[in-house]
C-alpha cells in the first residue's frame, strides 16, 4: 500500500489465578469473551464448525480516518430458500444444530442421481456423496452448484479473515423455480425476498444469542453508511441487503408488452426500502419490462435462453454493437433445459458479429430508475445490457448520482471510468488468484486514477464455479498458519466436522476460505492488489453515503421561455420550443430537417450554468454547440462536441454567469432534423 493515498472524508494476582482454577473445576468454563476477547462467543453451539482464526479482529480507523477492510459485495446468504426451496441444498444456520444444517437435500440421496440442476447447468452427471455433517466427503466443493456455502461459521472466518462488509443479496426466479421439478413452496419472488429478508434478521438475532444478547454479535445489519461505518469501526462485519431478481415487482414481459405498471414499481420500491434493502438490480438473466440482460455463455447460456423464452415467449434477440462495449456471446452449446421447449421450437443461431442486446432500458426501467434515484438506492448495473447500462450512466450523470454498482464482473470493463468518475464502486468476480490478478491489473491506473479500493463479489449459492486448487506442487502455495492481511489474526486450515478443508488441494469451497484466497491472490499478485482491497470498505461506504447525501440539482430551464430558429409543423401535436422545458418527457421541440438549427433558453436573470443535459428523441445532433450569452446579442461556446451519438447528453464545464443558453445544432446525426425531449441547464 505504500506510495497510495487514501482517499479521506473523514499483572495476575494469587486470588484471581485461584479464582480461575475454581471455576474451571465447579462450573463451565467462561469464554474469554466477557473480558477482552469480545469477539469469541459466550454460548457457541456444540457441536459445530471450527473457525480456525486466532487473535483480536482489527478495528478503529486509519490515520486518515478511513475504515479499513474487504467487501464481499455480491453473496446470496438464503438462496436455499429461492427456486422453491430445493435447488441448493443445506442452510446457512438451523437452531436444531449444524447436523441439521448442513444436510443435503432429500433427492440427491443415495448418490446425487437427482441433482439435476448440476448437470443442466455444469455438465457431467451430479453423482456425489450426499452425506455432509460431519463427513462433507463431496460438498461444499469449489466447483459444486446446488449446496450450501455460507453457513455461519463460514461467514464468521471470513470476517475474522478481514472482511467487513457483506452484501446479502436476497435472489431468485420464478421460471427457474417452475420448471425444477423439486421444490417444497411457490414460486412467486416476492414471497422469497421478503423470507430471506426476515432470515437475515433472523440470523443475526442467532448470533446475538451467542454473544450474550441483542446487538452483541459480530453480524450487524446496516441500513445507512453511518451505521455501517460505526460497526466496521468497532470490528464487525456491516451486512447490506440487495435484490437480484428477475421480474422484480412483477416486471416481466410476454411477447414484448410489459405486466407491470408505475404503480407496481413505487409499491415494489417502497416495500424493499421499509425491509432494508438498499442496493438492486433491475434484470436479471431474462429480458423483462424493465431492461435488457446481458448474456451467459456455453451451456448454461443455452438453458437461461430456454427460460427466457418459457418466461417471456422470446428468445434473446441480438445486433451488431454501436461502441466497443458488448455484451457476453450468447451460449450455443446443447442443454438438457432444451426439452422443456414445446414441440417444434428450437434455440436460434446467433451472428458472432452481433453481440448486443437490442433491447434496452425501456421506458418503465427509467421509471424505476429514477425511483431508484428518489430513494437513494444504489443500483447494479451487472446482469444489464450493453444499451440499458449506457443509458443508465447518461441518466446518472445528468444528475451526477453516484449510486452505481458493479459487484462481480458482469459489466464491460470499458464501462469502468464512467463509474468511478460518478463515484460509483466496482467489485470483480472471485476468479483464481492469476484470473483475479490479471482483471485487477487490467483498471489499476483508474483506481490510482480515482483514488479507490477494490472489492470482490463471491456469489457464494449463487450457481457459479469458485476458484479451484492450484495444487500442493504450485511453486507457491498458501503456507499455514498464515497471517491475516492485516497482520493481526493467525489463520490455520479450515475444520468442520471430520474435514480439513486446505486451499492449495479444495480451492475456495466455501465462504470460510476467503481469507486463504486472498492470502494466494498475495502469493500470485503481489501485496498492491491486497493493499486495494484493504480500502475496499472505505470506497464502497463512499458510494453508498455520496447517494445517500445526493440533493438533485435545481434544473433553471424548466418553465423558461424558450424559441427555436424553426419547428416542425403537425396539425395534431405541437412540437414547439417550450416543449423541451415544460418538465414533460414525453414531449419535445422538433426542428426542420436541415443542420443549421438552434434552440434557445432564456433563464429569465443571470445565473451561474455550470451543466447543460439533453434528452434526444431519435432525431439528435452528431455534431453541437452549447453557447451562453448574458445578453442574447454577444455568444460564447461553453462546450461542443462533434461524435454526438443521441440519448441522454450530459454537457460539463467551468460555470459561468449567463440569462441565455443557446443549443447550436451544426451537424444532424439522421436524415431528419433536431428534436430533444428535454433540456435542462444547471449550476453544477
Amino acid at each position: 500500500m505504500a506510495g497510495r493515498p487514501y482517499r479521506r472524508h473523514r499483572q495476575i494476582t494469587v486470588v484471581s489465578l485461584l479464582l480461575l482454577v475454581l471455576s474451571m473445576t465447579f462450573g463451565p468454563t467462561p469464554s474469554s469473551a466477557a473480558g477482552t476477547e469480545w469477539w469469541v462467543p459466550t454460548a457457541r453451539p456444540a457441536p459445530d464448525s471450527q473457525i480456525n482464526v486466532t487473535g483480536a479482529p482489527f478495528t478503529g480507523t486509519d490515520s486518515a480516518g478511513d475504515v479499513r477492510g474487504f467487501v464481499d459485495a455480491h453473496n446470496h446468504l438464503f438462496s436455499n430458500e429461492a427456486f422453491g426451496g430445493r435447488l441448493i441444498c443445506g442452510k446457512v444456520f438451523s437452531e436444531a444444530g449444524v447436523a441439521d444444517a448442513l444436510k443435503d437435500c432429500p433427492e440427491h440421496y443415495p448418490d446425487g442421481t437427482l441433482a439435476i440442476f448440476d448437470y443442466i447447468a455444469h455438465g457431467g452427471d451430479g453423482r456425489h456423496d450426499p452425506v455432509g455433517w460431519p463427513t462433507f466427503k463431496d460438498w461444499p466443493a469449489y466447483d459444486s452448484m446446488t449446496h450450501q456455502a455460507n453457513y455461519y461459521a463460514w461467514v464468521e472466518r471470513a470476517w475474522r479473515g478481514g472482511q467487513r462488509v457483506l452484501v446479502n443479496d436476497l435472489v431468485t426466479n420464478g421460471m427457474i423455480c417452475s420448471v425444477y421439478p423439486f421444490k417444497d413452496r411457490g414460486c412467486d419472488e416476492m414471497t422469497s425476498i421478503r423470507l430471506q429478508a426476515k432470515l437475515t434478521y433472523d440470523l443475526q438475532a442467532y448470533i446475538d444469542k451467542q454473544y450474550g444478547g441483542t446487538g452483541k454479535g459480530w453480524f450487524r445489519i446496516v441500513t445507512d453508511s453511518t451505521q455501517a461505518r460505526q460497526v466496521i469501526g468497532q470490528g464487525k462485519l456491516a451486512v447490506i441487503l440487495g435484490v437480484e431478481t428477475s421480474e422484480p415487482f412483477g416486471c416481466k414481459q410476454v411477447l414484448d408488452i410489459a405486466q407491470c405498471s408505475k404503480a407496481d414499481i413505487d409499491k415494489g420500491l417502497d416495500e424493499l426500502y421499509a425491509l432494508g434493502v438498499r442496493s438492486m438490480f433491475l434484470c436479471h438473466k431474462f429480458d423483462n419490462a424493465l431492461c435488457g440482460v446481458r448474456f451467459d455463455e456455453g451451456g448454461l447460456g443455452t438453458a437461461i435462453n430456454v427460460g427466457q423464452f418459457l418466461s417471456t415467449g422470446t428468445f434473446w434477440k441480438t445486433e451488431k454493437c454501436t461502441g466497443p462495449q458488448h455484451d457476453n456471446p450468447i451460449g450455443t452449446a446443447a442443454s438438457a433445459a432444451e426439452k422443456d421447449l414445446p414441440a417444434g421450437v428450437e434455440v436460434p443461431g446467433y451472428d458472432e458479429n452481433a453481440q448486443c442486446n437490442v433491447r434496452g432500458l425501456t421506458d418503465l426501467g427509467e421509471y424505476a430508475v429514477r425511483g431508484m434515484m428518489k430513494r437513494k438506492m444504489m443500483l447494479e448495473i451487472d446482469h444489464m445490457s450493453v444499451k440499458a447500462t449506457g443509458r443508465v450512466l447518461d441518466v446518472f450523470e445528468s444528475a451526477s448520482y453516484p449510486g452505481v454498482l458493479s459487484s462481480h464482473s458482469w459489466m464491460d470493463l470499458n464501462w469502468t471510468e464512467r463509474v468511478y468518475g460518478l463515484g460509483g464502486f466496482v467489485a470483480q468476480y472471485m476468479h483464481g488468484s492469476e484470473a483475479f490478478r490479471a482483471e485487477a491489473e487490467r483498471t489499476d491506473a483508474l483506481r490510482e486514477k480515482y483514488d479507490v479500493g477494490y472489492g470482490y463479489g463471491t456469489d457464494f449459492n449463487g450457481i457459479g464455479d469458485h476458484p479451484a486448487p492450484r495444487g500442493a506442487d504450485t511453486s507457491n502455495p498458501v503456507t499455514y498458519p498464515f497471517r491475516s492481511a492485516d497482520g493481526g489474526s493467525l489463520v490455520d486450515r479450515q475444520t468442520t466436522g471430520a474435514r480439513t478443508w486446505d486451499y492449495n488441494t479444495d480451492g475456495a469451497a466455501h465462504a470460510g476460505m476467503i481469507p486463504d484466497w486472498i492470502e494466494d491472490i498475495r502469493r500470485v499478485g503481489g501485496q498492491d492488489v491486497v493493499g486495494d482491497l484493504l480500502r475496499g470498505a472505505e470506497s464502497y461506504l463512499g458510494t453508498w453515503g455520496g447517494t445517500e447525501t445526493h440533493q438533485a440539482g435545481v434544473n433553471l430551464a424548466k418553465g423558461a421561455a424558450a424559441t427555436a430558429s424553426s419547428q416542425e409543423w403537425n396539425p395534431v401535436t405541437s412540437y414547439a420550443a417550450g416543449r423541451a422545458v415544460d418538465g414533460d418527457p414525453a414531449t419535445r421541440w422538433a426542428a426542420d430537417w436541415s443542420d443549421d438549427q438552434w434552440l434557445r433558453i432564456d433563464l429569465g436573470a443571470t445565473n451561474l450554468v455550470g451543466r447543460v443535459t439533453l434528452d434526444w428523441e431519435r432525431a439528435y445532433g452528431k455534431s453541437y454547440r452549447i453557447q451562453l450569452s448574458a445578453d442574447g446579442r454577444n455568444w460564447q461556446t461553453a462546450w461542443s462536441t462533434t461524435t454526438g451519438d443521441g440519448g441522454l447528453d450530459t454537457a460539463r464545464f467551468t460555470g459561468t454567469p449567463a440569462r441565455y443558453v443557446r443549443v447550436q445544432g451544426v451537424e444532424r446525426g439522421t436524415q431528419w432534423g433536431y428534436s430533444l425531449h428535454e433540456v435542462g441547464v444547471h449550476s453544477g
